[in-house]
């Protein structure tokens, strides 16, 4: 989920009453206009007296955000990697489980990691990735956890817009594995990643 603010949005000379959404590539403003800027189009992001200035060909938004302006338009300008995002630090103990072996942020992954096993999943991993094509692919899901470690957090990634897999069958299997769902990332233009950990009384 990204950020969201109530305010006002500036198009065309008029201003429009409504909700203004950061979110992981675009921003989206809802309320008595409707607009979805993706990151890649826009030409010009600059933060001027608590307001975020977008431009993009032919087009241009203002956007009332108080101090929360030159956040946004930090973000806009230098956004994480998805390594950055799913929480990939130097020195962390990563599995990956039914992951491509051409995946890049996985080669990212392994190279950051101190020890790292795409197959067979590690004693005390940090961090476990599962590759889940179908809904059949959960019964993973309770045979990893032994192997993570206490803090530890395991990803689901998916394919999106799938009839055969959903974002609520893969929280339905998690926490009916025991587990805890606390994030969910876009993985890829074409996968999702879902984050899971154990209740703090079981950690």
């Amino acid at each position: 989920m990204g950020r969201e603010l109530q305010g006002r949005a500036k198009s065309a000379g008029k201003w429009y009453e409504g909700k203004a959404l950061l979110e992981t590539t675009e921003i989206i403003f809802r309320g008595d206009i409707r607009l979805k800027i993706a990151f890649a189009r826009l030409t010009s992001v600059e933060a001027r007296d608590g307001q975020l200035h977008l431009r993009w060909p032919n087009n241009a938004l203002i956007l009332e955000l108080g101090e929360q302006a030159e956040k946004w338009a930090h973000k806009i300008l230098h956004p994480k990697s998805t390594v950055e995002k799913l929480g990939i630090k130097p020195g962390l103990t990563i599995s990956a489980v039914h992951m491509p072996n051409d995946d890049t942020t996985m080669k990212d992954t392994s190279k950051l990691a101190t020890a790292f096993s795409n197959g067979k999943p590690l004693a005390n991993s940090d961090i476990i990735f599962l590759g889940a094509a179908t809904a059949s692919d959960f019964g993973g899901i309770k045979k990893l956890i032994p192997s993570l470690a206490s803090n530890g957090a395991l990803w689901v990634v998916y394919p999106k817009g799938r009839k055969e897999i959903t974002e609520m069958q893969v929280l339905q299997a998690g926490r009916e594995a025991g587990l805890y769902d606390v994030k969910v990332v876009g993985y890829s233009p074409t996968h999702t990643a879902l984050k899971f950990v154990r209740p703090k009384n079981k950690r």
